[in-house]
């Protein structure tokens, strides 16, 4: 719907302009072609992406050996790494959503804590590469010692189909941790990536709406995933609410340590990680990491973190919020959780 309206607006544009017949039939071609290269490069980011091959997701280098945790010393101020010893295990606990969400924050978070141990790489096992089988899944899992908990964080899986059923097949005890943020800020968010990546998208209005502010257009990926309860829906055919934990990403940021409370209490962990490890970055407008004992500087998110927003029309803001408001009331009621987005 969206290239369509992009395409028909470029070749009225030309018309206009033309100065007789043949001057209306040239016209329009280098719009139309200028139009169809941009919304060909769109189409080929919104595809499903492939199955990164096993070279690109190295398993992690073996660290140093650290002493055990009851070993160590009261006081100590650095965070130890895991022992490159141990074995190869299936995550006991997933990252599965959502884009865009800080699902990248929190597992940076997290790989503070001396008993996790996760994967820096996305997989994408479960949705696109679960034809080459679980024990090729397991080779890439960095390995863990008793008591040391695996994860890998891959967050497309709470908007894939099949997703949970192969979760399940691997092992019902996962558990399943869902990173969700404003639906709205989170699909502007999701179209400023894009852009970034393909410069001269079509508008986000043009994306998010058909025929200028008409309905909503869910078959857009970046509204679409912003539909939680549906997706939750889903998850709930093959695991419990109990082997779910919902993060706010509003919160991830204004307040990290009291979610990775949360988080290491949902995953049997002592609470290691507190706000002594972090610092508010006002630049970039989201929290890093203080420097470790030996370290030479802080550390923050990459620079695709905190890009600024294009400016979205308020009009097309509240016509997304009231399209959203009862999916939202709809996800608080299952979730048993209120994250304040209306």
């Amino acid at each position: 719907m969206a290239g369509s309206g992009g395409l028909g607006g470029g070749a009225g544009g030309s018309q206009g302009a033309g100065g007789g017949p043949g001057a209306a039939l040239r016209a329009p071609r280098a719009p139309l072609l200028f139009a169809a290269l941009v919304l060909g490069a769109y189409c080929l980011c919104a595809l499903p992406g492939r199955c990164p091959s096993a070279g690109r997701i190295p398993a992690p280098a073996p660290a140093p050996a650290e002493p055990p945790l009851a070993a160590r010393s009261p006081g100590t101020s650095g965070l130890p790494v895991a022992s490159g010893s141990g074995r190869r295990r299936f995550p006991q606990a997933l990252i599965v959503g959502v884009k865009k969400g800080g699902t990248r924050a929190l597992l940076e978070f997290l790989r503070l804590h001396p008993d996790v141990r996760a994967l820096g790489s996305e997989p994408h096992f479960f949705d696109r590469c679960y034809e080459r089988g679980l024990a090729w899944y397991r080779s890439l899992m960095p390995r863990t010692l008793d008591g040391q908990i695996t994860m890998e964080k891959t967050p497309s899986y709470f908007v894939t189909r099949e997703a949970p059923r192969r979760i399940h097949g691997m092992s019902p005890a996962t558990k399943l941790i869902v990173v969700v943020r404003n639906p709205v800020t989170r699909a502007i968010s999701d179209y400023a990536q894009m852009l970034s990546k393909t410069p001269g998208l079509p508008s986000f209005g043009t994306l998010a709406f058909r025929r200028g502010l008409g309905p909503v257009d869910t078959a857009w990926s970046a509204v679409r995933i912003g539909l939680y309860a549906q997706h939750l829906d889903n998850w709930l055919r093959y695991f419990p609410l109990s082997r779910f934990l919902f993060v706010s990403g509003e919160r991830l940021v204004s307040d990290p340590a009291g979610e990775l409370g949360h988080v290491q209490d949902f995953l049997g962990l002592k609470r290691v990680v507190t706000d002594k490890h972090f610092y508010f970055n006002a630049t970039k407008g989201f929290p890093c990491l203080k420097k470790a004992q030996g370290s030479g500087r802080p550390r923050c998110l990459g620079k695709s973190k905190g890009r600024p927003h294009p400016r979205v029309p308020e009009a097309m803001v509240q016509r997304l919020r009231a399209f959203y408001r009862p999916f939202n009331r709809k996800f608080y009621q299952m979730t048993g959780q209120d994250f304040g987005w209306d």
